[in-house]
């Protein structure tokens, strides 16, 4: 990964989807997915964490299902998750991480799995595991693990704005084959003043099937809401 991928950079724009110029597609299948692997489930390989419970699966302990000591402020649970949207990809996500810790925010987990009998390639494929992307109110966004966000220690609330990459990444899979991403779950600097604000928030992305040279073939919007209490 380059250092422009990696840092954040002050004072450009505020969080959002990634945005692509025209012409600046980037077909790099062994590449320009960031992680490089296609289908390992956490890049950076700390989806069970400190403070986390055993499970990953953010229930808390065998006990009586309570945070494990170290988490605090809300836990985010998924509300919903839209259907089939018409595409030879299904899309998923799940809660690894339903607390923040001191250490680390709350944490969810996208899949695109190829439900065709051919290859299939996909895009923007940052936006489509929902990396930078924001609920509809601008509250909270998501970000991918290795990204060095700006944020409160034990808030999880950014500091500064954070910049993408004006590019169009896509990657391929085979039939049947699956591809999960990490994404940690920050409050914006400019739209709340709160740590991680509870309520009812939807976050939606666009997944497009693409050709060889990243032309959308066909595109759909899918989505998901979350809570947080």
């Amino acid at each position: 990964m380059s250092p422009t991928r990696r840092r954040y950079l002050r004072g450009v724009g505020g969080v959002s989807g990634a945005a692509c110029l025209a012409g600046c597609a980037s077909d790099d299948p062994g590449e320009g997915d960031d992680d490089a692997d296609d289908g390992d489930d956490d890049a950076d390989g700390d989806d069970e964490l400190p403070g986390s419970d055993d499970g990953g699966d953010g229930t808390g302990d065998d006990a009586g299902g309570t945070r494990p000591e170290g988490t605090g402020g809300p836990g985010v649970s998924l509300v919903s998750t839209d259907g089939d949207v018409g595409l030879p990809v299904d899309l998923d996500v799940e809660v690894v991480r339903e607390a923040a810790t001191t250490d680390y925010p709350p944490r969810l987990r996208t899949t695109v799995t190829n439900t065709s009998d051919g290859q299939v390639r996909v895009g923007e494929g940052r936006a489509v595991h929902f990396e930078y992307v924001s609920d509809g109110s601008g509250a909270l966004t998501f970000l991918p693990p290795e990204v060095e966000a700006p944020a409160e220690p034990d808030c999880w609330r950014l500091t500064d704005t954070v910049a993408v990459t004006e590019e169009y990444r896509t990657f391929e899979l085979g039939p049947g084959e699956s591809r999960s991403r990490p994404i940690d779950l920050y409050a914006t600097h400019d739209q709340t003043d709160a740590c991680l604000p509870v309520g009812e928030y939807r976050f939606e992305t666009t997944a497009s099937v693409v050709s060889d040279d990243a032309e959308p073939q066909s595109s759909a919007q899918w989505g998901f809401a979350v809570t947080l209490e």
